[in-house]
């Protein structure tokens, strides 16, 4: 029961935190405005120091689940299916993923706490509470992206001390 409430509440933060995304500001077309700011002494455009970012990986991801229950993970903690996990066959253990399904839009964040997956053709084994925020349960694999997140993100300290709960 503990376990169902803290995933509650991590799907809920993370709704409340990457769900608000706020919409243009001013109307107009997009062939006459410019997202490059202007000095205002001068008016001239500032040079864009947009940075470019890049996934990690995209590919193929899958899940698992109830057959592993409990069975100890490549970092020696029991698998729990309904935790916000999973196995990478290079990425450090303990290290976080930010997990976008390409298909729906939706992110999941996941600690590496095993090995895998084994399939050919696959870039990460999710766990089925992962694949259940993905909603991508059903279909057994989906396409993603994966990008590394540090853990001094305020986000994911929120959403480890939330997961902590459910142990």
């Amino acid at each position: 029961m503990q376990n169902r409430i803290a995933h509650g509440l991590v799907s809920i933060l993370l709704v409340a935190s990457l769900g608000a995304a706020q919409g243009p500001t001013s109307s107009g077309s997009k062939d006459t405005q410019s997202t490059t700011p202007r000095n205002p002494a001068t008016g001239a455009r500032f040079a864009s120091r947009a940075k470019t970012h890049h996934p990690y990986q995209v590919g193929t991801a899958s899940w698992y689940g109830e057959y592993f229950q409990g069975r100890a993970t490549a970092s020696g903690e029991p698998f729990e299916m309904h935790n916000l996990t999973a196995a990478h066959p290079t990425l450090p253990l303990g290290s976080w993923v930010r997990v976008t399904n390409l298909h729906n839009g939706r992110v999941v964040y996941v600690r590496i706490n095993d090995r895998g997956p084994i399939v050919p053709g696959r870039i990460i084994d999710l766990s089925y509470g992962a694949a259940q925020v993905l909603r991508f349960q059903n279909q057994g694999l989906q396409r993603v992206r994966l990008d590394l997140i540090s853990p001094a993100d305020t986000q994911l300290e929120q959403v480890a001390m939330l997961q902590s709960v459910a142990y």
